[in-house]
C-alpha cells in the first residue's frame, strides 16, 4: 500500500519504473518536429523507423499536429501510455512552431508519465542531411534557418553529426564562414540557406537545394539521449529559441 502511493504520487518514479520494465534496447518513442514550415511526426523501435506523418505545405501545425499523432498510434496500435519517450525538435526555429510542438509533446508526456527528450533541430537536419547525400569525410555541414531579411540560425557539424560550431544567428556577410571555407568544402542548405547563395560565393561554399527535413532525422539523436537517460524536466523545460520572439505589425480591424 505505502509502495502504490509512492508510485502514484512520485511522476519522476513512475518515469524510472517504466525505463526499466521496457526494452531499453530498443525503445519505442514518437518524434515531433514543427520547428519549420513542416510538420512531421515519425514512430520508431530502436534505430528504425516504423511509421512518419508530414506535411511541408505551410505552417498549419496547430491543425495537423495532433491529427498525425492520433492516427499514427492508432494505425500502429500503440497506445500512448506504451511509448518509452517522446522527443521533441527543440530549436532554434519558428517561435510559433516550436511551443506548439513542445505543448503536444508535454500534454503527452504528463498524461502518460512518459520521459521528454529534446533534440537539437540543427544537429537532426545534418543528420538527415549527410544521410541523403554522399558527403567527404573532410567536409562540413551548414544547416540553416530563415530567420528574417540576411539573418540565418545555424550552426556547423561534420557528417556524423558533431558539432564543429555552436548555433548562433548570423547576419549573413560576404565573410560570413570565410576561416571555414579557406581550408573545407561547406555544404550550406535548409529553408534559410537560398537568400545567402549569392553573398557567400566561395569556391568551397556548395548550396544544395530541396533539402527534406524530417521527423525520422531525429531518431538517432533522440536513441542516444534515452541511452543516456538525458530527458528533460517537463515542468519547465522551454525550447532554445535562440533570440526573443518579436510580433509582426497588428492587422487592422
Amino acid at each position: 500500500m505505502k509502495f502504490q502511493k509512492l508510485f502514484n504520487f512520485v511522476p519522476k518514479l513512475r518515469i524510472i519504473i517504466k525505463i526499466v520494465l521496457n526494452d531499453n534496447n530498443n525503445p519505442l518513442i514518437l518524434h515531433i518536429e514543427t520547428s519549420t514550415e513542416l510538420c512531421s511526426v515519425a514512430l520508431s523501435r530502436g534505430v528504425d523507423c516504423l511509421d512518419i506523418r508530414e506535411n511541408s505545405e505551410g505552417r498549419n501545425h496547430a491543425a495537423l499536429l495532433t491529427v498525425f499523432v492520433d492516427d499514427l498510434l492508432a494505425v500502429n496500435n500503440v497506445h500512448a501510455s506504451r511509448l518509452d519517450a517522446i522527443a521533441v525538435s527543440a530549436g532554434p526555429g519558428s517561435y510559433t512552431g516550436l511551443r506548439i510542438g513542445l505543448s503536444a509533446a508535454k500534454g503527452l508526456c504528463y498524461g502518460g508519465n512518459i520521459p521528454l527528450i529534446a533534440v537539437s533541430t540543427l544537429q537532426s537536419m545534418s543528420l538527415g542531411f549527410a544521410l541523403q547525400n554522399d558527403i567527404p569525410n573532410s567536409a562540413l555541414l551548414c544547416p540553416m534557418i530563415d530567420a528574417r531579411r540576411m539573418e540565418v540560425y545555424t550552426a556547423l557539424y561534420d557528417k556524423d553529426g558533431r558539432q564543429i560550431e555552436d548555433v548562433s544567428a548570423e547576419i549573413i556577410t560576404e565573410q560570413s564562414f570565410a576561416s571555414w571555407l579557406d581550408s573545407r568544402r561547406i555544404y550550406f542548405f535548409g529553408n534559410g540557406a537560398e537568400k545567402c547563395r549569392s553573398t557567400i560565393t566561395h569556391q568551397n561554399a556548395v548550396f544544395v537545394d530541396n533539402y527534406a527535413h524530417s521527423a525520422q532525422y531525429m531518431i538517432k539523436s533522440a536513441l542516444q539521449a534515452f541511452n543516456e537517460k538525458k530527458f528533460e524536466d517537463i515542468a519547465y523545460f522551454e525550447p532554445f529559441y535562440l533570440k526573443d520572439f518579436i510580433a509582426g505589425p497588428k492587422k487592422k480591424l
